[in-house]
């Protein structure tokens, strides 16, 4: 699959409004374009950080449904967004364990790699990383996204509630820092974020 990525930040005393209007009118209007899978809305309350994710069956659905997208982002993000950077990726990994739900956790890894271990990273996440991150506590759902062209990738571990996310903060260093080394990838950040909304249909 591939996916799309909206990041905002802006005053955490605002984020509320831009949460419904994206489960609202966004869903809407993603649920209209063909390929659609579903998506995800991810916040950090304290920051005021929101991550909207949306999934797609094929590249050119993705492309062809940002034309819509593109138009109305930017109203149902205020009064909210101060920034917001736009991303596309292929989901080269989706493993879920079971269903994450509203209120659990989120830590997302961002990656940089060389765009020539595109195909080691991939290989390195499905045998080590992934099978790695299912001995945790909670974990919900893991996937793996790059982009092969600019050697950017995200990891996301979905957790079922804040306490295993937290819970598992030294667990997951050690299987990132292990599959890293492997991969040939330098972890650029990391993130956590309650899940708000996320309703992909398959892998």
């Amino acid at each position: 699959m591939f996916v799309r990525t909206v990041y905002s930040t802006g005053d955490p005393s605002k984020i509320d409004a831009a949460v419904r209007a994206l489960n609202a009118q966004g869903r809407d209007l993603l649920e209209d374009r063909p390929g659609y899978r579903g998506s995800g809305i991810f916040v950090d309350r304290t920051l005021g950080k929101l991550l909207a994710v949306s999934w797609w069956t094929s590249e050119e659905a993705r492309r062809n449904s940002d034309e819509v997208m593109r138009e109305r982002r930017g109203a149902m993000l205020e009064p909210f967004a101060a920034t917001t950077l736009v991303e596309n990726y292929e989901a080269v990994v989706f493993h879920q364990v079971r269903r994450p739900e509203m209120g659990g956790g989120l830590r997302l890894s961002r990656l940089e790699f060389d765009p020539m271990d595109a195909g080691l990273l991939a290989e390195t996440f499905r045998a080590s990383v992934a099978p790695g991150l299912e001995t945790l506590a909670g974990l919900a759902r893991t996937s793996l996204f790059v982009d092969r062209e600019r050697g950017r990738g995200m990891v996301g571990a979905l957790f079922t509630d804040g306490a295993s996310l937290a819970a598992s903060r030294g667990a997951h260093a050690a299987v990132r820092h292990e599959g890293a080394a492997k991969a040939h990838v330098s972890v650029t950040s990391l993130e956590e974020f309650e899940i708000v909304l996320t309703d992909v249909r398959g892998g």
